[in-house]
């Protein structure tokens, strides 16, 4: 297969940015959350779905 250059440039930067960490994915959590509180966008949250709901309708 071949190797895709984007991808691997973006697996890199996900691992840069994991090993700032120590691949702590509760420090990551807070700096994300943290990024995204000083951003000017506007963040969207969504009621969570039901995963009943989910199953029967993949069942149907």
């Amino acid at each position: 297969m071949r190797e895709d250059s984007i991808v691997q440039e973006v697996r890199n930067a996900r691992e840069d940015y994991a090993a700032q960490f120590d691949f702590d994915l509760q420090a990551i959590h807070r700096d994300l959350k943290e990024q995204e509180s000083k951003s000017n966008r506007q963040v969207v949250t969504f009621p969570p779905r039901r995963l009943s709901s989910q199953r029967e309708a993949i069942q149907s």
